[in-house]
Formats: C-alpha cells, structure tokens, sequence
C-alpha cells in the first residue's frame, strides 16, 4: 500500500507534527480542521454559523488538492465544544452534503485546539 502526503496552499498550515491529509491505496484521511483563516492565521469564533463555514471551506481544499469535493467523502467526525450548538452546526454542515451524505458521528468534548468550538475530519475515497 502506498502513503501519499496531501498538501494544500489554501488550507492552513498543520498546527502540530501532522499532515493535512494522507493518501493511502485509494482513501484519504483528512486531519479535522477548525476555523483559521489560511491568509491571516486568525482563528474565527465571530459567531458558530461562520465558524463551520470555515471549517467546511478548509476542508474542502484540502480534498480539492487530492482533486476530490464533498461527493466522495464517506465519514466525518464533528467535535463540537457545546452540544446546545450542534442545530446550527449541522444546518451548515449538512448544506455541504446535498445528496448521499456521509456516515457521521458528533461528539461534545471539553476543549478543542485554538480553543475553537467545532473541529470536523473526514475520510473520503478517490
């Protein structure tokens, strides 16, 4: 099996010792993004709507430079910092996924990196 490094230029950088995504045979693993703008490297909490927008927007150009979209991924992970936002997360989330969406499981935890509120990752096949 091989293991291919994806990098994407409009994505932000990793924030630890991890890469964007890995390509291994003919799935890829995408690490969960949060809500930093790759132009700034500012975290945006404004508001919960915004917020997944961003991480939806960061994650899809991370599957755009595998030359993928939202159509073929098969499972995300929503971390969310309080469950009383998951309405409004999954309202713009499920935006993203029109038809056929993906397996999926939400889970409240104590606190995510940035000290954002929602972190989502994916896994999608080529």
């Amino acid at each position: 099996m091989s293991k291919k490094v994806i990098y994407s230029a409009n994505a932000p950088e990793p924030i630890g010792p991890y890469s964007q995504a890995i390509q291994a045979g003919n799935m890829l693993f995408v690490s969960g993004q949060v809500a930093i703008q790759r132009s700034t490297g500012n975290v945006i909490t404004t508001s919960i709507q915004e917020e997944t927008h961003l991480v939806m927007k960061n994650l899809n150009e991370i599957l755009a430079a595998a030359g993928l979209d939202f159509s073929h991924v098969v499972k995300c992970t929503i971390f969310l910092k309080d469950m009383n936002n998951f309405p409004k997360i999954n309202e713009i989330y499920g935006s993203y996924f029109q038809q056929s969406p993906p397996a999926r499981e939400t889970v409240e935890v104590s606190r995510l990196p940035k000290d954002v509120n929602v972190e989502i990752s994916c896994i999608a096949v080529m």
